[in-house]
């Protein structure tokens, strides 16, 4: 078997049975095929034959070439998977992979956007739309995930039945963990008033959010019409739909909710991953401290 047959045995099995994103596939792929060119691997026995002091060589060689912490940390996680799946292939009874610690992280902080910039985001998706239910419903995702800190794989699950909306919605989330999130009367109405505009039939198993030719809408499209509003606005390249969750624990916090509180209502299982939003709310605190301050930037 050559090399090339390696490699598209390997994208095979990441695609038809992983069922990667094509971006992962891409990368694993990549990756798989530079660690077998440098140390001039051609057969499964040779990869599966991997330890982690030679990952570590050769991320070491990388690294050397500019590679970035966290790009160093997705190569290993990719090399590891294609030596585990290599002792797969080759009978190995342990085909587990190299253990070998990545490089550490620094966990940057979220970037919210304000109250106002939520809003005319989700006001300029909607007047700049190719037609009007298309708009109406983008208004409506970016209201649900601001207005109720919904993800935006929560705010495309739901269904026909939840068209009209109370002041709770009942949300499922990662792990299948339920919770219950407030609605604002701005979503409602921008909800409602998307689905009385939208073409397809709304039924209650099927997906409230449609694309143009009547599918489920996909993420990538949220995050194109929000990539143009965000240009239009003159907003960072981290105003993402994910930023309005963020803005929304951000501006509870600021306003006086509690940790667990929000944990709940972002659905975080553990609170250490609701505290981070502390630090969010610090460093607005400085920022807007040194920006007000008469002698904030004198010595």
């Amino acid at each position: 078997m050559s090399a090339a047959d390696i490699l598209e045995q390997w994208r095979s099995h990441l695609t038809d049975a992983r069922r990667r994103s094509p971006h992962t596939v891409r990368a694993y792929v990549s990756a798989a095929q530079r660690i077998m060119a440098a140390r001039e691997l051609e057969d499964w026995e040779a990869i599966a034959s991997l330890e982690g002091s030679d990952l570590r060589t050769h991320l070491a060689a990388r690294r050397a070439e500019g590679l970035a912490n966290a790009s160093a940390a997705r190569e290993l996680s990719a090399l590891k998977a294609f030596i585990a799946y290599a002792r797969s292939e080759s009978g190995d009874p342990d085909p587990a992979a190299p253990r070998l610690r990545g490089p550490r992280l620094k966990k940057g902080l979220p970037r919210p956007v304000t109250p106002d910039e939520a809003v005319n985001l989700a006001d300029l998706v909607d007047g700049t739309a190719a037609e009007d239910w298309i708009g109406a419903r983008d208004r409506a995702v970016l209201l649900l995930m601001y207005g109720s800190g919904l993800r935006i794989a929560e705010a495309l699950s739901l269904t026909g039945r939840d068209a009209v909306l109370g002041e709770t919605l009942q949300v499922t989330g990662k792990g299948g963990k339920q919770r219950l999130v407030p609605i604002l009367p701005i979503t409602r109405q921008a909800v409602a008033e998307y689905a009385k505009a939208c073409p397809y039939p709304l039924e209650p198993k099927e997906p409230l959010f449609r694309g143009a030719k009547g599918g489920a809408l996909s993420q990538g499209m949220v995050q194109k019409a929000m990539a143009r509003a965000r240009r239009a606005l003159g907003l960072p390249d981290t105003a993402t739909p994910h930023a309005l969750r963020h803005s929304f624990a951000t501006h509870l916090l600021g306003a006086g909710a509690d940790l667990r509180s929000l944990q709940e209502l972002l659905g975080h299982a553990s609170l250490g991953s609701t505290q981070i939003y502390t630090k969010v709310d610090a460093a607005s605190l400085l920022e807007n401290y040194r920006n007000a301050h008469p002698r904030a930037k004198k010595g």
